[in-house]
């Protein structure tokens, strides 16, 4: 397994995929989730060499279930777990931080991120909080997500913010624009979510029809479908164009799709590790060939140019679920 430095902490070591802990939630974007197949997920994890953890307070029962499965193997792994905008004033901070330990049945996060901006809060009493629970050995290091230009450079000028936690994929390549390359001026890791852009980069559905409504509130698809509140006309037609064409491309290189998709952002400069979702063991074990895969400059090219017109008609919103957009 290859190990990449947490952003500018190399004393941190990650695995270039990560377990994203969202789905032992269940609920009504995933559907019934048992406990014991999130735990044998987690094992099956660490067995494989994946070490890093991804989860949220604002996932109900996920760093609880996180914290079961590693009973006894805590040592093997980096947790990364988040706070909610709503909890940035320093006194709501620290009290959330404590919940997620107990959660977690820990006594220090490896990497605490902000979830989402709050623009109510002044980013440097936010700041005085981690950096105290950093002195304090409660967190290791802290880092952001969904934070983009504006809301990162005044990040970079306050604290000591080592990630950045943003949706990056073959189909969702907004962050490319500006704030890609302001994360590696920067030496801040970037940690891709939904790099299989919720399933559709599996190659499982051949059109936007075949997407369950939960996958398809994202600004890929139309406003009008049912949990979607975006509000815009989407671009099924450029997705599923594009889709088709790295479905060519990976069956010409005679590896899954998904693969494919997933070796392609690993070996984009800049990015420390990939969030995949997994509901048990097998499904971990689904995306461990993308470790393996190299892709030749000319398959990443290609892979480049085909996704180009979804690039193009996302523009420039970085959020993948609403406009206007929560990030700036």
């Amino acid at each position: 397994m290859e190990y990449r430095a947490l952003g500018s902490r190399k004393d941190i070591q990650v695995s270039p995929i990560a377990l994203g802990c969202w789905p032992f939630s269940g609920g009504e974007f995933w559907g019934n989730q048992e406990d014991s197949d999130s735990v044998a997920a987690v094992h099956a994890a660490l067995d494989s060499g994946i070490n890093f953890f991804d989860t949220a307070e604002n996932y109900p029962r996920s760093e609880e279930v996180l914290g079961q499965g590693l009973m006894g193997r805590r040592h093997e792994a980096v947790i990364a777990t988040k706070v909610s905008a709503r909890n940035l004033a320093p006194g709501d901070l620290v009290d959330a931080c404590e919940r997620s330990l107990r959660a977690l049945q820990t006594d220090y996060i490896d990497l605490y991120q902000i979830h989402w901006p709050n623009w109510e809060v002044p980013l440097d009493e936010t700041v005085g909080a981690l950096d105290a629970l950093q002195s304090e050995g409660k967190i290791r290091a802290y880092g952001v997500c969904n934070f983009a230009d504006q809301d990162l450079r005044e990040m970079i000028a306050t604290g000591q913010c080592v990630t950045d936690q943003l949706p990056y994929s073959l189909v969702w390549r907004s962050i490319e624009r500006t704030v890609l390359p302001l994360c590696r001026e920067n030496g801040i890791g970037v940690i891709c979510y939904s790099p299989l852009a919720q399933g559709v980069l599996t190659g499982r559905y051949a059109t936007a029809d075949d997407v369950p409504e939960g996958l398809a509130r994202t600004r890929h698809y139309s406003g009008e479908r049912s949990l979607a509140e975006h509000g815009e006309p989407g671009l099924e037609e450029e997705l599923f164009a594009a889709v088709s064409q790295v479905r060519k491309v990976a069956e010409e290189l005679g590896e899954p799709m998904a693969a494919v998709s997933l070796a392609w952002l690993r070996q984009q400069e800049g990015i420390t590790s990939l969030l995949v979702g997994a509901r048990n063991a097998d499904e971990v074990r689904r995306n461990l060939p993308s470790l393996e895969l190299t892709l030749g400059d000319d398959a990443l090219h290609r892979l480049k140019t085909v996704t180009e017109p979804v690039k193009a008609a996302v523009g420039t919103n970085l959020d993948m679920w609403y406009a206007p957009a929560r990030m700036r």
